[in-house]
């Protein structure tokens, strides 16, 4: 249905901020409930990062980023993005946009991911 294309990780100090985007290709139409962010920490599962629904834009986070990081969405480009500030050296991993097109609730669309790593 669609294909999710990540960019903008890269290496940066902690305190520092890099945005991550997502964009999301196909010849059907693009229209999620949801799009996320998920990351994998080294050596760890992969987690829940931040949401957001397509159609009114409301926002969600977990705890350990809420007020360091904002997701935005720009439904013209089929795109999400993820503003990281105040990078901190547990926020490296593996981040992973997802879309929730099928079911509420289930993220059923997965990119490929990008690196983030934060310097300490």
């Amino acid at each position: 249905q669609a294909q999710l294309i990540e960019s903008g990780g890269g290496l940066v100090q902690a305190g520092g901020s890099l945005k991550l985007t997502c964009a999301a290709s196909g010849r059907t139409s693009f229209s999620p409930h949801a799009m996320g962010w998920f990351r994998r920490p080294p050596g760890k599962d992969r987690e829940f990062v931040a949401g957001i629904s397509w159609s009114d834009g409301r926002a969600w986070y977990d705890d350990s980023v809420k007020g360091r990081f904002t997701i935005s969405s720009d439904n013209g480009k089929n795109s999400v993005y993820l503003q990281m500030n105040s990078l901190k050296f547990e926020d490296t991993g593996v981040y992973y946009c997802a879309a929730m097109v099928r079911y509420v609730g289930e993220y059923d669309y997965w990119g490929q991911g990008t690196q983030v790593t934060v310097s300490s």
